[in-house]
C-alpha cells in the first residue's frame, strides 16, 4: 500500500482524478473476475506513464500494466502497488498505407478502420477481443494471420521509464511471444504497414471470419479467450474434447460445450475457479493423451486470503 506522503507525491506527477484507490478489477477483465488494486491509474499521455514508472522505481513499488483484460486472469486477492491502465491511449492515425495506433485501442476497431480506408492486412484481427498493446505483446493471431505479418515498429516504455522505439526485428515476434515479454517492456503505440485493397473483398473476408468465429466460439459468456497454446502437432481444444472435459464445471466456470478450448464464466465464477479448472484440464489431458498443455492466458495478482 502506498503511504499518504507518497500518494501526495504521485499526485504531483499525474492529475488526481486519474488515480483510483482500492479499485475493483472485475470490471476491467473479460472473465469478470479479480480482486482489488491498491492504486489504479489511467494516464492520458505517454509522459505520465514514464513519470509513474520512475516514481515507482524510486520508491520500489510494483507496477502492473493492464489493457482491456481480454486474455488475462487476475487472482481474487488483487494486485498490490500500482495498476497502470492504457485504455486512454486509443488514438488512430491513418497515413496512406500506414496505421499508427495507441496501445489501448481495440484491435477489432482498428481492423474496421483499416477496412474503411480500403486497407488490407488486418482482416484476421476482426474478431480478436484484445487491445493493440496486448496483441503486440503476445503476437496475437487468428485464421492464418498474426501481428508480425503487418507491424512496422512499436513505441514502448521500459522499467526505468524510458520511452523507446523498437523495429519489427527488435520486437522478436514469434508464436505468442515477443521481446516485449522477455524484456519486461510495455507497448504504448504501434505502427502497421498495410496495402491498398478492394473494399468489397476486404469486407467479404471479414464477414466470413466473423461468421466462423460466431459459429465456433462461446461469445455469450464471459471468458479469457483461448486458454491454452497450440501444442506441437495437436490442437488444444481437440485434446480437451477427446478427454471428455466439455461441460465439466468447477465452481462457476465451465469448459465450454461449444468450443473446448474456452473456459467460460457461467455462474459468478472466481479467478480461483479458473486456476483450478486450468490445472484440472492440464492434468486430465496429460493423463489421457500424454500432452502437457501450456496456458496462453496470463494469470497475475495474489491469491485471496483464507
Amino acid at each position: 500500500m502506498i503511504e499518504n506522503t507518497l500518494l501526495e507525491e504521485l499526485s504531483t506527477l499525474i492529475p488526481g482524478e486519474l488515480i483510483k484507490v482500492n479499485e475493483s478489477l472485475k470490471k476491467y477483465t473479460y472473465t469478470k473476475t479479480g480482486g482489488h488494486a491498491d492504486f489504479y491509474i489511467s494516464p492520458t499521455r505517454y509522459e505520465e506513464v514514464s513519470a509513474v514508472m520512475k516514481f515507482a522505481r524510486k520508491h520500489d513499488i510494483p507496477v502492473t500494466f493492464l489493457g482491456n483484460g481480454s486474455n488475462i486472469i487476475i487472482r481474487d486477492g488483487g494486485i498490490r502497488g500500482i495498476v497502470l491502465s492504457l485504455l486512454n491511449f486509443t488514438d488512430v492515425q491513418v497515413e496512406y498505407d500506414q496505421i499508427i495506433v495507441g496501445s489501448g485501442a481495440a484491435i477489432i476497431d482498428v481492423s474496421r478502420i483499416a477496412r474503411d480506408h480500403h486497407l488490407t492486412g488486418l482482416e484476421f484481427a476482426c474478431g480478436i477481443p484484445g487491445s493493440i498493446g496486448g496483441a503486440v505483446y503476445m503476437n496475437a493471431g487468428a485464421y492464418g494471420g498474426e501481428i508480425k505479418d503487418c507491424i512496422d515498429h512499436a513505441k514502448v516504455v521500459n522499467e526505468e521509464g524510458d520511452i523507446l522505439t523498437l523495429s519489427k526485428e527488435e520486437l522478436e515476434l514469434d508464436y505468442r511471444t515477443s521481446s516485449i515479454q522477455s524484456q519486461h517492456l510495455v507497448v504504448l503505440e504501434a505502427t502497421f504497414n498495410l496495402q491498398r485493397g478492394d473494399l468489397t473483398v476486404i469486407q467479404a473476408k471479414m464477414d466470413d471470419l466473423t461468421q466462423r468465429r460466431e459459429e465456433k466460439q462461446p461469445l455469450e459468456y464471459p471468458s479469457c479467450g483461448s486458454v491454452f497454446r497450440r501444442p506441437p502437432g495437436h490442437f488444444a481444444g481437440q485434446l480437451i474434447q477427446q478427454a471428455g472435459l466439455q461441460g465439466h464445471r468447477i465452481g462457476g466456470v465451465e469448459v465450454s460445450t461449444k468450443h473446448a478450448g474456452f473456459i467460460v464464466n457461467v455462474d459468478n465464477g472466481t479467478a480461483t475457479d479458473y486456476e483450478e479448472m486450468i490445472a484440472y484440464v492440464q492434468a486430465t489431458v496429460l493423463e489421457h493423451a500424454g500432452v502437457e498443455l501450456q496456458p496462453e492466458v496470463r494469470i497475475i495478482g495474489e491469491q485471496a486470503a483464507d
